[in-house]
């Protein structure tokens, strides 16, 4: 029988450009599937934000961020939490990983016209100790283009392969099995899905309308995790993140369903930390929903109270931009599924960012005026969007109004005014001189030292009771699944292993599908910025893996 291509990819999100781009540099023939329609090309980074985990760049440098392959590992480390048999291969893969954003990532990147945003960002800052949980200092590069900016590359790549006759791209083919036809797993089957013209992201017909078998000499599965599976992510769901919220958003499309790690787990690959999982706590509902269940993280900086569902503040240090997992674990204690940001106008306007290409069009157009607009006083437009149209924000001049909308809200009245009030001066008091006890005020002013903080995210210290700085504002916030951190356990050439930990012949992965690498590179936690830049390194790796074992 002869094959079809020399390598078969299956998704054609990030992870899988990357794979074929270098799998069309190497001269192979590859034919990418992808169950969705060819609007959807690029996946769930189309979507994003387009961080970048990076290293001692010449950002940082600009900012006088002194950054470290030591200090980045070290945060890693104390990030990931590695304690298990199976963290062999993630383990390795985060060494690697962390060389790459310490070396050529940057690099590499640049030669392909990806550029970015001057200001580096402080995401997980953690919190706790120096060998904790966290970033030690601002890693967070922002895609100059956003999302958008970072696919492109890798699309041209693989469309001028496809120009050459190097790159057979099949759309709404989507995958049900894979099979030997000798000793390697060579055979890809499934089903051809009716012609849809959905938009991107939104929900394509599953009608099928007809079927097909490929084959090649190897496969790379790159099909994405489990987040828009809210029933699989309950299943995979741990015990020490507490009890999973009756009620989440998800911040992927529905297609990204899961189901391609059972596929390739039937056939003999081996899924290691399932139960490892990546889900924010800042969720709010989009009021202009693309997909189901349609939510948008707010990116803030540290200056909202954070109040759990009956209006206590979250404990030490569960702040805004911290501790993802910890407010996670402890926000499912509480017995409630959502929880309150309460600030000002005069914060919203300066610490207010959302998360994705959409809800940044200044970035995502690369748009240098649109971007010095930030500057002006006023909530940024998408913001404003939000104040205005959104189902979780609440505006109000008077606590005692603001209060009364919050029990409205949510059709009980669980914050008590006076108990509320209690904690807004305790903390306003804080303020007034330069010494305090409240670490959350200790956090606001460490991060102001720093100067991208101190320009575009942090606002100056001052009372949340101050009328000048009013009106006051309350944001619901709700879970928001995203990131599946477990996956196909591979090695360091992205190939797929089966139990026993042989490699599982002619099957690579790479991307969200292989936790990142190894089936698991972040461990218990990420420090941001690291999952897209886990699809291009996986994705590039698995590429140029595949690519010499073909003849």
């Amino acid at each position: 029988m002869a094959y079809d291509a020399d390598v078969i990819v299956i998704g054609a999100g990030l992870a899988g450009l990357a794979a074929t781009a270098e799998l069309v540099d190497a001269g192979r023939k590859v034919i990418l599937l992808d169950q969705e329609p060819a609007q959807s090309l690029g996946g769930q980074a189309h979507w994003s934000f387009g961080g970048l985990f990076l290293v001692d760049s010449p950002e940082q440098r600009r900012l006088r961020i002194r950054d470290s392959h030591a200090l980045a590992w070290q945060d890693w480390l104390g990030t990931a939490g590695f304690d298990r048999p199976e963290d062999h291969w993630p383990r390795k893969w985060a060494e690697a990983y962390v060389d790459f954003a310490a070396g050529e990532k940057r690099s590499w990147l640049h030669r392909q016209g990806v550029r970015l945003f001057p200001v580096v960002g402080w995401a997980e800052r953690g919190g706790y100790d120096a060998t904790g949980h966290g970033n030690s200092v601002p890693r967070f590069h922002i895609t100059w283009g956003t999302g958008p900016g970072l696919v492109a590359p890798f699309e041209r790549r693989v469309r001028a392969g496809a120009a050459r006759g190097l790159v057979d791209l099949r759309f709404r083919h989507r995958v049900t099995g894979l099979s030997r036809s000798a000793g390697s797993v060579d055979t890809v089957s499934g089903e051809i899905l009716e012609p849809s013209d959905a938009e991107r992201g939104r929900p394509s017909s599953r009608e099928v309308a007809g079927a097909f078998e490929l084959r090649a000499q190897a496969v790379i599965v790159t099909s994405g995790g489990i987040g828009g599976n809210h029933e699989l992510v309950r299943a995979n769901w741990p015990e020490r993140l507490g009890t999973p919220p009756r009620r989440m958003l998800s911040g992927v499309p529905a297609h990204v369903d899961g189901k391609m790690l059972g596929i390739a787990e039937a056939a003999g690959g081996r899924i290691i930390n399932r139960d490892r999982m990546w889900h924010y706590t800042e969720g709010i509902d989009n009021w202009n929903p693309i997909w189901p269940l349609h939510g948008i993280r707010i990116l803030s900086g540290p200056s909202p109270l954070w109040l759990d569902a009956r209006g206590k503040r979250l404990p030490v240090p569960l702040f805004p931009g911290f501790d993802t997992l910890g407010t996670l674990e402890h926000i499912t204690r509480t017995g409630h599924d959502h929880t309150w940001f309460v600030l000002t106008q005069k914060i919203i306007e300066k610490e207010f960012t959302l998360s994705g290409s959409e809800q940044n069009p200044d970035l995502t157009g690369k748009s240098i005026r649109e971007v010095l607009g930030r500057a002006r006083a006023g909530a940024p437009g998408p913001v404003r969007a939000f104040m205005d149209h959104g189902a979780d924000f609440i505006v109000e001049r008077s606590l005692t109004d603001l209060v009364r909308r919050m029990n409205e809200l949510t059709g009980e009245p669980l914050i008590a005014e006076d108990a509320l009030r209690g904690e807004i001066v305790a903390r306003d008091r804080e303020i007034a001189h330069s010494f305090t006890k409240d670490l959350q005020v200790t956090a606001i002013r460490g991060a102001r030292k720093y100067l991208g903080d101190r320009l575009i995210r942090t606002a100056a210290p001052h009372r949340l009771l101050d009328p000048k700085a009013g009106p006051l504002i309350a944001v619901r916030l709700h879970i928001l699944t995203r990131k599946t951190l477990g996956g196909l356990e591979t090695d360091l050439s992205s190939r797929v292993l089966a139990d026993g930990g042989a490699p599982l012949p002619g099957v690579y992965a790479a991307g969200e599908a292989a936790g990142f690498g190894g089936g698991g590179v972040h461990g218990y936690r990420s420090l941001e910025g690291t999952f897209l830049g886990g699809c291009l390194f996986s994705g590039r790796t698995a590429g140029r893996a595949a690519a010499r074992a073909v003849s």
